[in-house]
């Protein structure tokens, strides 16, 4: 059974960074992929990154391409989400989630996700 533990939210000035991390228990890593969605208020829930478990490409969505770095240490079981340069339009309650369907993480959207954490807010204010 995946387990999956967000922390590292909180409220961060624009420009800031923020480093979100997901636990994971009883993932087994061949297998899932994962990945970081975020959804703001009023609007629908979005991939921002994901890691595919094959090959280990990862992929990001367009607003957060070159300020969001996500990566994974399985020794640690543990899932991140560096993020520099935020935008107030960044604030949003962001989820890890995981996956075994096989084919490449950014095929999927959050309805084919299974597994997921319960959230952590992130807010971008001055």
């Amino acid at each position: 059974q995946v387990q999956l533990v967000e922390s590292g939210g909180g409220l961060v000035e624009p420009g800031g960074s923020l480093r979100l991390t997901c636990e994971a228990s009883g993932l087994t890593w061949y297998y899932y992929n994962v990945a970081w969605f975020r959804q703001a208020a009023g609007k629908e829930r979005e991939r921002v990154s994901c890691i595919s478990s094959g090959d280990g490409s990862t992929f990001y969505g367009d607003p957060v391409k070159g300020r969001f770095t996500m990566s994974r240490d399985k020794s640690k079981n543990t899932i991140y989400l560096q993020m520099n340069s935020l935008k107030p339009e960044d604030t949003a309650v962001y989820y890890c989630a995981a996956e075994n369907l096989g084919l490449s993480c950014n095929l999927y959207g959050p309805h084919e996700y299974g597994q997921w954490g319960q959230g952590t807010q992130v807010t971008v204010s001055s």
